[in-house]
């Protein structure tokens, strides 16, 4: 009996949180009250003089018959109430630890448990169970009062958890736990009767009449017969999986018509899965017939087996890929059985559409396909950009759901800073629990001291088996600003890898490891192809000839098509609106999906949505929909036909499964789209950026910025326009002549993060035993730059980056006034996006011709980069309002610019504009009259001594 193994189970399935315990001892008397507790905030930046709203904190009073305790704060009520519990755990002196018992106690409460469901009171009790020993005692001669082991195994979980204790490897096992059943019946030979090679159980001494009566009574109101349907897969993938109706008597048991329906006897010799298929909470498993013979020594009284069957028929791939365990022989999936819920018989209909939207539901596209509704238009996203463009289920709540699906352990992750990689040779990582809840709540990584880890997050995953060998891992190299990105973007890749492989099993090994290379996957092959081994051979049978070609002859018109990407007889009709999606904007548009079959005008609709949106250039939608929508512009709309897809994707999104079927026997077919563009959403600018530029151009800006900074040997900076601080942060990273760095903004909002993040830099900078700025004082103010303030006059230099074009073109020129006749920096940096380079960005159709720079008129199609710029100006026009400026002001200006060359059309991606005071320091020291006001508020300041306050 391995020991490790045992401990592991018992620790997760008999646990019993701390306000179970409470539940369990006090019921109703136990009484939970949660309040919402305003507490004091801390913002983290001492002297910020903006009001911070906090985070929601939740306190719990527990009131108990005797006394009450309250909890401590926490973030969220089930913390409270667990906390609330603990104290008064601690108050009636009950530890709240497991108490675990031995394999030895597991097989005497497995004994006396089996005893309990042949008493006379367990006949009255609420358990699912109950029903099936009622339909017993309707059951016929020999058969008359015998219970299925199966649906004890299955019904009762308690006697499942005692069956991990006495042996781990019930948990991959389903007959293990009919194996223990079965022998702990045999000890009780005064009061239940067993069978050798039977998997069934009587008891001894018929009931009483009275109970008999009493309990057959309760389930008497249901009707004379019903029809339930179902689905019958065959073993042999040859045949077709079809539906089946279940006619159940209301004096018969469900179990005996199933096992007729499987050319069995009787219900004895059905096997139950032990879980349900699909949702939880639904009653729907696969049914099969038992192996033909079941050898068991029963001569120990602690058995440590090992099962031995011999199977009837041959592997059932399809519903073994189903359930996640060997089933041999054909199965029935049906939902029936007996619920606390329910007195009489519960049962639903399952349809082929479903048993298909289950299969597909068990590979990663398939999940994705679901949640968004659209199985044949849908697809399995490459990246993940943000969580605001994001549309379905996320990442990780994917592959847990895969895990759980497939009978995996739950995915591990684990984070870490690029800060804490570099202050320690080995990377630190942190454990499952405290990574998911910072995935949910949106928290950075933290160190190992508690502190907030500011820099970017890495994060790794790893899945096992249930019996924990592993499967693959995910090690990503890349970092991301939050953790809860770092998390996504690392289940999407193990979710990408899955999705290759599920698209195709027989993937050549070398294409394999380039695929574990490029997403950074670590694949243990004999686990899991040990694991997955079944969809191997549903997928090679599925690989039909009939229905993949296209309607031939005249019925295509190849003048019309993009053979390279799978699109024939493609027609776009309406007028052309100049408005068309691009890479990284939400795209909208209505759209219907039809089986069309060669040699008819009737067309069978599959799929439609008046409305469904995706991210451009993630790979949201299969190719061939993104392809076309990239052709039109909103208001359009399109026609065009491709190749099937794999055949039980149409019969998952076909309302009628078993029609559609039949069609895609009779002959050639393929699928056609009608598509509408809706409308667009403009992309984030600095995403359309960082596609195209590395570093990114916000970097290089900075970068820029510092170049100049160094070369003037600057005391004073001052930053119009700062926003979260992202210049002033970067600025603190390099060693420089700065002794005093200003903000300025008008959002409250910005400038507390900037302040945060500033104080935190500065902070560290002060206790590093050589630090490397010489920043004695930094000032962040509430206040706009076309606004005068005399306190930021005649600093050493000025930046302003891409903050001109948020502006309106009036407000733009009062700002190069004011800061340059009233501010006067001797330097003044000034970038703004080029207009002309967005074609290039926004990969439009109307790019500039290198051998042709006059041509401009191509122009007009382009979209501004940020939804929020009120204008975007040219090479040409930017000069102009720079040059203009300069010699009004007695400074000189010099152009040039970042991403992109200034020798090749259309020039710089973010053009700059340098600017340099003529007048003599002394003169640019003198303020005019009437000039001394302080306009702006004071937000946060530090000094040298690392003291922040507010000046307010």
């Amino acid at each position: 009996m391995e020991n490790r193994g045992l401990s592991v189970v018992a620790k997760r399935t008999m646990k019993l949180t701390p306000k179970a315990i409470v539940v369990q001892k006090f019921g109703k008397n136990a009484q939970f009250t949660v309040d919402e507790v305003q507490d004091v905030v801390q913002n983290g930046c001492p002297g910020l003089a903006i009001p911070q709203k906090g985070p929601c904190l939740y306190r719990c009073s527990l009131q108990l018959p005797e006394f009450s305790v309250v909890s401590e704060t926490f973030k969220k009520k089930k913390d409270a109430e667990q906390s609330a519990a603990e104290k008064a755990l601690e108050k009636l002196g009950i530890d709240p630890s497991p108490n675990v018992p031995s394999a030895e106690e597991a097989w005497d409460k497995l004994i006396a448990s089996v005893k309990h469901l042949f008493s006379n009171e367990f006949l009255s009790s609420q358990s699912p169970l109950r029903g099936h020993f009622i339909a017993a005692l309707r059951r016929d001669g020999d058969l008359y009062g015998s219970v299925p082991a199966s649906v004890i195994a299955v019904c009762d979980s308690k006697l499942a958890n005692l069956c991990k204790l006495i042996n781990p490897k019930v948990e991959s096992s389903h007959l293990l736990v009919l194996t223990y059943i079965m022998r702990a019946a045999t000890r009780l030979s005064e009061f239940v009767v067993t069978s050798e090679g039977q998997l069934s159980l009587w008891r001894k001494d018929p009931y009483p009449p009275e109970i008999i009566e009493s309990s057959i009574i309760r389930q008497s109101e249901s009707p004379d017969s019903i029809c339930i349907e179902a689905i019958h897969i065959p073993s042999s993938l040859e045949m077709a999986v079809h539906p089946v109706t279940l006619n159940v008597s209301s004096t018969g048991y469900y179990l005996d018509v199933i096992a007729r329906t499987l050319d069995q006897t009787d219900g004895n010799k059905i096997l139950v899965s032990s879980r349900t298929i699909g949702k939880a909470s639904s009653e729907m498993r696969l049914y099969f017939a038992a192996p033909k013979s079941y050898l068991l020594d029963l001569s120990s009284d602690l058995p440590n087996v090992e099962e031995v069957v011999d199977f009837e028929g041959s592997l059932n791939p399809r519903a073994s890929h189903l359930y996640g365990q060997d089933i041999y022989g054909d199965a029935i999936l049906a939902s029936i059985g007996y619920t606390r819920k329910s007195e009489g018989l519960f049962h639903e209909d399952i349809t082929l559409q479903s048993y298909y939207r289950m299969l597909i539901h068990l590979t990663p596209s398939g999940v994705y396909k679901l949640s968004r509704e659209a199985i044949l238009t849908a697809e399995l996203p490459m990246a993940f950009t943000t969580r605001t463009n994001w549309r379905g289920s996320f990442p990780r709540e994917m592959l847990f759901m895969f895990c759980r699906q497939h009978w995996l352990s739950e995915p591990v992750f684990s984070t870490c800073s690029n800060s804490l990689k570099e202050s320690s040779e080995s990377s630190r990582f942190y454990e499952k629990s405290a990574a998911l809840e910072s995935a949910e709540t949106g928290k950075e990584c933290t160190s190992g001291d508690g502190t907030a880890a500011s820099d970017n997050v890495r994060c790794e995953v790893k899945i096992f088996s249930k019996s924990r060998d592993p499967i693959l891992e995910c090690s990503p190299k890349e970092f991301y600003k939050k953790q809860n990105e770092s998390i996504e973007n690392a289940s999407l890749k193990v979710l990408s890898w899955l999705n290759a492989y599920f698209k195709d099993p027989d993937i050549p090994l070398e294409k394999l490891n380039n695929l574990v290379g490029a997403l950074d996957i670590q694949c243990y092959p004999q686990n899991f192809f040990k694991k997955f081994s079944s969809y191997r051979f549903i997928h090679n049978v599925q690989q039909r000839k009939m229905g993949e070609k296209l309607l031939q002859a005249n019925s295509i018109n190849m003048l019309n098509a993009i053979p390279e990407h799978g699109i024939y007889c493609l027609s776009i009709g309406g007028p052309d609106s100049g408005i068309y999606p691009s890479n990284g904007c939400l795209s909208f548009i209505s759209y219907s999906v039809s089986l069309l079959i060669e040699g008819e005008t009737m067309k069978e609709l599959l799929e439609s949505r008046e409305e469904f949106e995706f991210e451009m250039g993630t790979g949201a939608v299969i190719p061939q929909v993104e392809v076309v929508t990239t052709q039109m512009s909103v208001g359009q709309s399109t026609c065009f036909c491709k190749e099937l897809p794999p055949q039980e994707l149409i019969l998952a999104a076909a309302d009628d499964s078993a029609r559609i079927f039949s069609l895609l026997s009779s002959g050639a077919c393929c699928l056609e789209y009608h598509i509408t563009l809706l409308r667009v959403t403009e992309p984030p600018e600095d995403r359309m950026e960082q596609a195209l530029f590395s570093p990114p151009l916000s970097k290089q800006r900075v970068e820029y910025a510092l170049q100049h900074i160094k070369e003037s040997c600057a005391t004073t900076l001052v930053d119009f326009g700062c926003g979260s601080g992202s210049l002033l942060d970067s600025l603190l990273d390099y060693p420089t002549a700065l002794e005093k760095i200003v903000g300025v903004d008008i959002s409250q909002k910005s400038l507390s993060r900037a302040a945060k993040i500033i104080h935190s830099k500065l902070s560290k900078k002060l206790d590093a035993a050589v630090p490397c700025t010489d920043v004695k004082s930094a000032v962040l103010y509430d206040g706009s730059v076309t606004v005068f303030d005399s306190r930021l006059h005649g600093f050493d230099i000025g930046t302003c980056l891409e903050v001109i074009e948020h502006m309106e073109e009036d407000e733009a020129s009062q700002f190069g006034n004011i800061v340059l006749s009233s501010f006067r920096p001797r330097i003044l940096i000034v970038s703004t996006p080029n207009y002309e380079y967005n074609a290039i960005l926004q990969k439009s159709s109307s790019t500039i011709q290198e051998d042709d720079p006059d041509e401009k008129t191509q122009l007009q199609s382009c979209k501004f980069r940020n939804h929020d710029h009120k204008f975007e100006w040219t090479r040409d026009q930017f000069n102009c309002w720079a040059t203009e400026l300069a010699a009004r002001h007695n400074y000189s200006v010099e152009f040039s610019g970042v991403g992109g060359s200034g020798d090749r059309e259309p020039g710089f991606a973010s053009q700059i504009a340098v600017f340099r005071s003529r007048s003599p320091p002394e003169e640019d020291d003198l303020l005019k009259d009437g000039d001394s006001a302080h306009h702006y508020k004071v937000i946060w300041e530090w000094d040298g001594n690392g003291l922040s306050r507010s000046s307010l």
